[in-house]
């Protein structure tokens, strides 16, 4: 969905001309004779930006401008006038408008006007955004979305938030279930306590219960000095169980405790905390399923289950990819100190119909990496060679991996959560015979396996482990054993 332009002019002759610029920008126009509907249009689906004239009957610019301080929308306002006087120019700009153009106003002058303000909009977006986060202060006003399926999941979130119901977040890894949780601890009466996050899939098993209900000094071997535990640490707050599916059956009886009684007891002590904690859970599992195969507890699925949102593939909510590629792209800009002043329609179509498996993180790394690696002032389709492996399967090259290959299978890249696809090749097979005819070593062809189911699943180790139908601590070993040069991989681990 491409960004969309109100245009508000009570010259029918203006209001054309204007209009057929905006589209020949490759922007939707929306456009009303006056202020008063140009303030109905802003209750309705609030424009990326507003070409606004300051003189026309009823409600004028001004009072226009006015509405948007009362309504709080942060939505830059280009202003246009026939007058291109310095004190209609300041009272504007004082006003909260982001530009001012003299009509009749040039195309070139226009399009670098609503370029500039889209990009400011987008880096002042992700700066408050960053900052909210940073204060625990993010809401849902924080959260890029546009499409339907975002806005219908946010409109039930938002009304979670205004109880301390449990919720339990679902959705695949990348499509931004944290951003959610902390948006709804935000814009909860809770919200000037702890949001306390805790990745449960990354704690060791043998210290789960140390970390979420604290231990005692001399409670263990290394216990030199007593630890409260998330659970005291969030009390008043929110704590986030992230990756819950993760959470061995001996700790899930101790949540589940909790949970009914209110109150934690540390390892090696003698009585028990009470505690006020409000909890949100996240899984990008089948949460039911863990309870039929036995893996979860039934009783706590239902502690957990009171409210269940799920968050949509970025796949299925295609509208936001535009909208976030440019908040994307203007906070990457800032922080790498590049001069980019936007991406070609041609860029933006391919992303946009890609299926981004990864979600909303690897869309985020795929703009990154464009933003450092291209030489020129425009993202192209070129800046994004890695991208094919992410289209729809009857759209992108075969991105089949060759087992044949270990160069292919370690090529990712550092800090993604997303593999350098290889060219395409013809679907390999793992081959049993050496090139001298001689039967391959097992343990030879059992490297080759945990290198390719590490590259398929984008270094996710619990994700390795469970289809290799290993343990964590069984698939660690044997990369330290049998492949010392891959134990970098385990970073995107502990990242995801």
């Amino acid at each position: 969905m491409v960004a969309r332009i109100l245009i508000a002019d009570d010259d029918v002759v203006q209001r054309r001309l204007v209009e057929a610029m905006v589209q020949r920008c490759g922007y939707e126009s929306i456009v009303v004779s006056c202020g008063d509907e140009a303030v109905a249009a802003l209750t309705d689906t609030p424009p990326d930006a507003i070409l606004l004239d300051l003189v026309m009957p009823g409600l004028d610019g001004m009072g226009v401008l006015e509405k948007l301080r009362e309504l709080g929308l942060n939505i830059p306002v280009i202003v246009q006038t026939a007058h291109g006087g310095i004190d209609n120019v300041v009272s504007a700009m004082r006003a909260g408008a982001h530009d001012f153009v003299v009509k009749p106003v040039g195309f070139e002058r226009l399009q670098v006007s609503l370029r500039n303000a889209l990009d400011s909009s987008a880096l002042k977006g992700e700066l408050r955004r960053l900052r909210h986060r940073r204060e625990g202060r993010l809401t849902f006003s924080d959260i890029i979305a546009r499409s339907e399926p975002m806005d219908n999941m946010l409109r039930a979130a938002n009304k979670a938030a205004a109880s301390n119901i449990p919720v339990l977040i679902e959705g695949e890894s990348g499509v931004g279930k944290e951003l959610v949780a902390r948006a709804i601890h935000g814009t909860s009466e809770r919200s000037t306590k702890q949001f306390v996050a805790v990745n449960c899939g990354a704690i060791p098993d043998n210290l789960v219960e140390s970390i979420l209900f604290g231990h005692e000094k001399g409670a263990f071997t290394g216990a030199t000095e007593r630890h409260a535990g998330k659970f005291v640490e969030a009390s008043g707050g929110t704590l986030f169980l992230d990756e819950v599916s993760e959470l061995p059956l001996t700790a899930q009886v101790k949540l589940l405790r909790a949970l009914q009684q209110g109150e934690v007891e540390a390892v090696g002590g003698r009585k028990p905390t009470k505690v006020d904690v409000r909890i949100i859970s996240a899984t990008n599992r089948n949460l039911l399923e863990h309870v039929k195969a036995g893996m979860f507890r039934e009783d706590l699925f239902y502690r957990l289950h009171v409210l269940p949102l799920t968050v949509p593939p970025l796949r299925v909510r295609r509208d936001d990819i535009p909208h976030l590629i440019r908040h994307f792209l203007a906070r990457f800009c800032a922080e790498e100190k590049r001069s980019i002043s936007g991406i070609s329609a041609a860029a933006m179509a391919m992303l946009t119909q890609a299926d981004w498996p990864g979600n909303v993180r690897q869309l985020e790394n795929a703009v990154y990496r464009a933003v450092v690696m291209s030489d020129t002032d425009e993202l192209g389709v070129d800046d994004f060679p890695l991208t094919f492996g992410a289209l729809p399967a009857n759209a992108a090259p075969s991105a089949a991996l060759s087992m044949k290959s270990d160069e292919q299978v370690h090529n990712i890249v550092p800090g993604a959560d997303v593999p350098i696809a290889p060219p395409p090749v013809p679907v390999g097979m793992l081959p049993m015979l050496s090139e001298h005819g001689e039967v391959r070593p097992l343990q030879e062809l059992e490297n080759e396996i945990i290198r390719f189911a590490i590259s398929h699943y984008r270094g996710l180790m619990s994700e390795v482990a469970r289809r290799l139908k290993i343990g964590r601590s069984t698939l660690y070993r044997k990369l330290d054993d049998a492949m010392p040069q891959d134990s970098g991989t385990t970073e995107a681990d502990s990242r995801g």
